[in-house]
This record gives structure tokens, C-alpha cells and sequence, in this order.
């Protein structure tokens, strides 16, 4: 589908200038209707993306299987990408476009159906509450379990629902637009060339090469397949190009996904500002470099070498500019018994028996449970069973746990809900960290479009739509698909403790090792 959508594009773009005022309306329509899918698409996609962190928690499960849900979104392009870019160069190309906008509707409807059929979702608490009681029992109620849970609210209906209308809103102008654009001939430019009107059937200047009675049939379309695409990873820059594309891929898909994820974990920000910021910082950076490589390329008027070095060069710069995340650094998170000990501030390897201590050994916690509070003395515990509060006031938000004997050892006896704040410091380097984001991110888009100046230049115009179909092939499934989840494996390794699944087994990760993350 989105190879389609790319490849008829690419077909479109070259005849702008050689357009009589007869089609051009229709060029408007088709322009007006692939940018609305191109829309819909990323609608759907950039919110799966954003929700990674939700569904983790939603359903407790590691960030190697949402990597593999992730990968799987580019699954079904797999089966017809390579089929549909060659024979849809010789077919009916706004219906086949339409099609794959219905198909990819249904698609979106599918991922919102467990939304409506799970249950609501549960909140892990160690606390046992009272309705209309201020004072609520102890959450370290001396030689009971505290595995409690609290019933959640439903979440609202994800914005796939949204995106599948809207996607199946795009495939409608499609259905009424010809299969190519009629152009008469004393209205083409004669600078046009026939690579530039390849797709406008009608033209004068094509002719020669699709004559009136020529009709090629499926069966005959099907005996040049493979033969053209032998020939096709036969040329040299093109394979090239492909092998470096999928390396450049590989890494760039997985910082994608799991850099809201990242800011999470590293900086304490809220899943929404996360991605908020992707959104309204990074986005428009790569739209801008993008924009300005390809103004660049124009004024420099750069030919294919001078295009690769320019894209080489880019790239390059951007990597070593993305070395310098690694100097901004926050420490870890202060958990007792998990990166440090309860009587001190030295550093401990976590394991499940290293949360009981002597003064929370008479309340017969639970090792699984992650309901984290903020003692006073600055330090985060695990529940407030494990930090041995006895008694609690409020609710929510607002509730502050008291007589805990396990802050006392520092400081006074109160916690409060949730982890404590990170240092000023880790506040001061988010920004820095930001603007290194949206700089690397310009100068790597900045090669983006000369890069693909670059493949549309080396190959004959015969072979254009099977090399962007092949190429979008190769790179959904040797970068698309395994970079979510190997780079989600690599990520489970750095987590210093697991949640546990009422069921049995290991869920998601509760705290990570953020030196090791980073």
C-alpha cells in the first residue's frame, strides 16, 4: 500500500510543469488525495508509536514483544509490496491506490478492537482502601498479604478509530480519477523528456513506446518479473544504496520508537509530554531539513557523485553530533533496595530479597508489587509496605503514608505517593538534550532527499517503480521489522526490576538502569 502510494508519487511529480489546463484538475485531485492518505497514515502510525510506553503497562508485557507488535505493523506490506510497485506501473494505478487506502482502514479498525473487548485496566497498588474513611488502614497490616488492586477507569477510544475514518475517507477521490492524465500535444513544453511523462499515456511524445493496440497481457507482465528484477540488483549504486539505507534504517527506527520511551525513563517526563515534544520539536526539524536538502541540491545543482557526497556527508556529521548524548547523563534513580541500600547511600545489585530489611520484616510485604512512594529523606521506595508505613491519610494523589519506619532511618517518618523528583541538574541537561535532538535530526534529514534524488537518477525510468517497490521491500524487512525488536531485547536488559503478571511470569519493567539504558 504505502509503496503504491510512494511510487505513484514519484510518477506524478515529474509532469507538473508539462500539465495543459485540461488535467490539471485532475492533478489537483490526485495531489489533494494522496496527501490526505499520506496524512492518515502517519496518523495511525506515529499514535502506535506514541502509545508504546501505555501498552507496556496496559497489558505488562517487555519492551522485546512491543517491538515485536510494532514490527508487525509492517508485515502485511511484505506479502504484496514488490507485486503491486511492478504491476501497478501497468495497471489502474488511483484504483489500486484506493484499495490499499480501504484495506488500510480496516486495518486500523482491527488494532482499536482491544480497546472494546479487554476489561477495564487495574492499577497495582500495595494499598488496602476504605470508602468514606479518611484514615485508612495500615498498608503494612502485620502478617497479611498486600497484594491488592484497584479497579481503573477506562481509558478514552484510541485515535486508530479516528485514523481508520479518516483513511477510509482517502480512498474516494481515487475511485474518479483516470488511470493517466490526458495531455494534448502542442501544449508540452518541449524541455519536457519522456522520462518526465512516462506515466501520461496519451502524450505525443510516448507514442513510440505504448502504442494505441499494445496490450500487454497479465501472464506476459508476470514472465518479465523476475528477469527485471535480476537486472535491477544487478546495477551497482543501486545495491549500494540499498545496503546503506538498511544500516542507516536499522538505527534510525530504533532510536524512533523508543526515544519517547527514553525521555520517560531518563529525564521523569510524563508519557504525553514525551510525546508531545517528538512531535512538535523533532517533526518539523526533519520536515525542515528535508525541505532545505533538496533547495540545496536545486541551488548547487548537484549531479549524482555530487548528491551521494552530499548525503554521505550529512549523515556522517549527524552520527558523531549524536556521540555527545552519551555526556548528558543523569544518575540513577534513588530506590532502596533496588539501586541502594536502606541503612546507606551505597550502591547495591538489586535482586528480590534485597527490598526486606529489618524495618519492614513484620509486615510480610510482597517482592512483585511496584506502588512507589517518596520518603522525605529524598529516597524512593518500592511500595509503602516496603518502606514500613503503618498508616495513611488522603487519597489518590494526595495521600501521604506516616509512622514509616524505613524513612526513619534518614529522616523523618512520612512518604508520599509516587518517586521522587530527579536532581536539578538531570532538569538543566533535558533542554540541551532537546536542542541536540533537533539538530542532529535537521542535518540527517538534511540528506534525505538528495539521497533519493540518487536512486530515481541511477535507474533506467522502465525500472523506477519495481527499484522504489523492492527498496521499500528490503528496508521494512531487514530494518522495518527487526530494529523494534532487537533494540527492545537490548532495552529489557537494562531493566533492574521486573513486574510480575497475576497469572504467573514476568510482565513490565518497573525501573531501569539508566546508565546502562543510555
Amino acid at each position: 500500500m504505502y509503496a503504491c502510494l510512494f511510487l505513484c508519487f514519484c510518477a506524478y511529480r515529474y509532469k507538473i510543469l508539462s500539465l495543459s489546463l485540461f488535467s490539471f484538475p485532475f492533478l489537483q485531485m490526485f495531489l489533494v488525495a494522496l496527501s490526505f492518505a499520506y496524512f492518515a497514515k502517519a496518523l495511525s502510525g506515529s499514535y502506535m508509536k506514541s502509545t508504546i510506553t501505555q501498552l507496556e503497562r496496559r497489558f505488562d508485557i517487555p519492551s522485546y514483544l512491543i517491538g515485536v507488535i510494532d514490527g508487525s505493523f509492517e508485515i502485511g506490506n511484505l506479502l504484496v509490496i514488490a507485486f503491486v510497485s511492478y504491476f501497478g506501473a501497468k495497471l489502474h494505478r488511483p484504483k489500486i491506490i484506493a484499495v490499499g487506502c480501504i484495506l488500510m482502514s480496516i486495518g486500523t479498525f482491527i488494532i482499536a478492537l482491544p480497546h472494546f473487548i479487554i476489561g477495564r485496566y487495574e492499577y497495582e497498588t500495595s494499598v488496602r482502601w476504605v470508602v468514606n474513611s479518611t484514615l485508612n488502614p495500615s498498608p503494612c497490616p502485620v502478617g497479611s498479604p498486600a497484594d491488592q488492586t484497584q479497579a481503573g477507569k477506562l481509558p478514552q477510544v484510541p485515535a486508530t478509530g479516528e485514523s481508520g475514518v479518516i483513511t477510509l475517507l482517502s480512498a474516494i477521490p481515487f475511485w474518479f480519477l483516470p488511470r493517466s492524465i490526458p495531455i494534448s500535444g502542442p501544449r508540452v513544453p518541449e524541455k519536457c523528456t519522456p522520462e518526465q511523462t512516462s506515466f501520461i499515456k496519451e502524450s505525443p511524445l510516448l507514442k513510440h513506446k505504448y502504442p494505441a493496440d499494445d496490450h500487454t497481457s497479465f501472464i506476459e507482465m508476470a514472465k518479465d518479473f523476475f528477469p527485471t528484477l535480476r537486472t535491477l540488483l544487478a546495477h551497482p549504486v543501486y545495491l549500494i544504496y540499498l545496503c546503506v539505507t538498511i544500516i542507516q534504517l536499522n538505527s534510525l527506527i530504533g532510536m524512533v520508537t523508543y526515544k519517547p520511551k527514553y525521555i520517560e525513563q531518563h529525564f521523569r517526563q510524563s508519557a504525553s509530554k514525551a510525546n508531545f515534544l517528538m512531535g512538535v520539536i523533532n517533526i518539523p526539524a526533519v520536515a525542515l531539513g528535508m525541505f532545505s536538502g533538496g533547495l540545496l541540491m536545486k541551488r548547487l545543482k548537484l549531479n549524482i557523485m555530487g548528491a551521494a557526497r552530499f548525503a554521505f556527508g550529512t549523515s556522517l556529521i549527524g552520527y558523531i553530533l549524536s556521540l555527545f548524548f552519551f555526556a548528558m547523563s543523569c544518575e540513577n534513580a534513588k530506590v532502596a533496595g533496588v539501586t541502594l541500600s536502606y541503612n546507606s547511600l551505597d550502591a547495591i545489585s538489586y535482586d528480590k530479597h534485597s527490598v526486606f530489611t529489618a524495618c519492614n520484616s513484620d509486615c510480610f510485604c510482597s517482592s512483585s508489587d511496584w506502588d512507589p512512594v517518596c520518603g522525605e529523606n529524598g529516597i524512593t521506595y518500592v511500595s509503602p509496605c516496603l518502606a514500613g508505613c503503618t498508616t495513611s491519610v488522603g487519597s489518590g494523589k494526595n495521600t501521604v503514608f506516616s509512622n514509616c519506619s524505613c524513612v526513619g532511618v534518614a529522616g523523618n517518618f512520612t512518604a508520599s505517593t509516587g518517586q521522587c523528583p530527579q536532581k536539578d541538574d538531570c532538569d538543566r541537561m533535558f533542554p540541551y538534550f532537546l536542542a541536540l535532538s533537533v539538530i542532529t535530526s535537521f542535518i540527517i534529514s538534511l540528506g534525505g532527499t538528495p539521497g533519493y534524488m540518487l536512486l530515481i537518477r541511477c535507474i533506467k525510468p522502465q525500472l523506477k517503480s519495481l527499484a522504489l517497490g523492492f527498496h521499500a521491500l528490503a528496508t521494512r524487512t531487514l530494518a522495518g521489522i527487526p530494529a523494534p525488536i532487537y533494540f527492545g531485547a537490548i532495552i529489557d536488559t537494562t531493566c533492574l526490576k521486573w513486574g510480575q503478571k497475576r497469572c504467573g511470569g514476568i510482565g513490565a519493567c518497573r525501573i531501569y538502569n539508566t546508565t546502562a539504558y543510555r
